[in-house]
């Protein structure tokens, strides 16, 4: 079955997929079919996807005068480390882990990083069983989702 579900997303346009038809497609697999599809070339053009659209999901207005770098470390069959960067209104991300002091570090597994994007799992509940790790500022994690549009299913 998961050779089956990954075939069908090879094959698929992500650029064209709308954050709620992904939503949808997120919410259609479990945890574990996230797990073994995400592996190499699918799971980079999935990620590069995701993270290449959080500028345009980010909420200017909900974030104000916040200023803060976030770095995103998503492990499975690798670990990915992207970096959000949210000042002056804007929403920057850069692939790789740069030198700088995050305020924010989420670490999580792919089936966990996709369920949170796509509105598909409660951070809250996330966290607390511990599929989302997070450290520094806390207070930060917990109100995270409310500069972003994030879709849901």
């Amino acid at each position: 079955m998961a050779d089956d579900v990954r075939d069908r997303l090879a094959e698929l346009d992500f650029a064209g997929v709308t954050p709620e038809e992904f939503a949808g497609i997120v919410k259609g697999l479990s945890a574990r079919q996230i797990t073994e599809i995400a592996t190499g070339e699918l799971r980079t053009r999935v990620l590069g996807e995701i993270f290449g659209r959080m500028g345009e999901q980010f909420r200017p207005s909900a974030a104000g005068e916040l200023r803060a770098l976030i770095r995103w470390r998503i492990t499975g069959e690798s670990e990915a480390v992207y970096e959000t960067v949210i000042a002056d209104g804007r929403c920057t991300v850069t692939e790789g882990p740069s030198a700088a002091d995050a305020r924010l570090t989420l670490v999580m597994g792919d089936a966990a990083f996709l369920k949170l994007v796509s509105g598909n799992g409660s951070p809250v509940t996330m966290f607390l069983t511990r599929k989302i790790v997070a450290s520094g500022d806390l207070s930060l994690a917990a109100g995270l989702h409310r500069y972003f549009d994030i879709p849901g299913a």
